[in-house]
């Protein structure tokens, strides 16, 4: 007879509300999946969590094997891991004693091939955090967007100087993902051939290109002077040739010496004079990490976060600019977008 009654309800076209639905909270979900770009989120709740490291309530790991993005989260004497970039992952758990804290977690996760992430853009992701209410509840919204498709195409392409690999592609690419890796092999190409095609994927990447000055065009227009040869009698050839010999020792001594000093401190000269491209390059070498402290190599990051905000700031588009202002609130970024904004509305 129940079954019958049940039958009779679902014909009729009526549907049945289950009050105990689980909410979106706790667990990573899809948001958009293309060719060249897969957005996640998660809304993970704020109540009782910990501070684990920088007076933050979160940690990013990366693991090599998967090119997966996690975040650890503390709740009590408990552990979460989350991974962003794959929502059929399962939810890693792991309880521990009052005494052990986050440290011992690191360990355990760094077992699992988990490492801590420090720059998510270096691996192709765009990570924004924002405290949001869902439903009533108070929680964390970390939303993931994987770009390392679509990274790996326009590296292709500019190594490979050729515009035609991502010309039909309409997904745009965050500049901030590539700019380094562009102005490398922009520096370094000479042939006109190349350097079109360079112009060509900087064009569409909204990339300003360099133009040069009408001094080094005139320059180079100018033709050269003849040099005057010196006749040399023979004897003085040979007083020349005792010379430098003489000399070539403690020349190669000086080199040797100014070598060392550079191997010995380049911690300096990263910190206070080097530009973003030569930082990344320097934090890219496996033995950089090694040959300076913990805090010299944090602060080398600090240093690398804000050169990268300053050339968002310069370069960056109005949808990289928002994003970065609601990761970072600062009223700088506020400002710029402001001023963008007028600008489009003038034009």
């Amino acid at each position: 007879m129940n079954k019958l009654i049940i039958m009779v309800f679902l014909l009729q076209g009526c549907t049945f509300y289950n009050p105990f639905t689980p909410l979106e909270v706790d667990k990573v979900t899809v948001v958009k999946y293309s060719p060249y770009l897969r957005e996640h989120r998660a809304f993970i709740s704020r109540t009782h969590l910990k501070i684990l490291d920088n007076n933050k309530k979160y940690l990013f790991f990366y693991k090599k094997d998967t090119n997966d993005i996690a975040v650890l989260v503390q709740r009590k004497n408990t552990f979460f891991l989350y991974t962003l970039s794959n929502p059929k992952e399962k939810i890693y758990t792991l309880m521990t004693l009052r005494q052990e804290g986050h440290l011992y977690a690191l360990k355990h996760f760094k077992s699992m091939g988990y490492e801590i992430l420090s720059s998510p853009a270096s691996k192709g992701y765009i990570l924004t955090v924002s405290y949001k209410r869902y439903k009533g509840i108070k929680t964390l919204l970390f939303e993931s967007k994987d770009y390392t498709r679509l990274l790996h195409l326009y590296r292709q392409a500019i190594s490979k100087y050729r515009f035609n690999i991502i010309k039909k592609i309409q997904t745009p690419l965050p500049k901030s993902l590539i700019l380094g890796y562009y102005r490398q092999y922009r520096k370094k190409t000479t042939d006109p051939k190349k350097l079109r095609e360079l112009n060509k994927i900087a064009k569409k990447l909204q990339i300003k290109i360099p133009q040069p000055s009408q001094k080094k065009v005139q320059s180079s227009t100018l033709t050269p002077k003849k040099t005057e040869q010196k006749i040399i009698p023979k004897e003085r050839e040979e007083e020349e040739i005792q010379s430098k010999k003489k000399s070539a020792s403690w020349y190669d001594f000086a080199i040797n010496q100014t070598e060392k000093q550079q191997t010995a401190l380049p911690y300096t000269y990263y910190l206070h004079k080097a530009s973003l491209d030569e930082l990344e390059s320097y934090l890219s070498k496996d033995s950089t990490q090694k040959s300076v402290s913990a805090s010299a190599y944090k602060a080398l990051l600090r240093k690398k976060e804000h050169l990268q905000e300053q050339c968002l700031l310069k370069e960056g588009s109005l949808e990289e600019l928002i994003a970065a202002y609601k990761r970072n609130k600062n009223p700088v970024f506020k400002a710029r977008i402001f001023s963008l904004i007028r600008e489009k509305q003038l034009k």
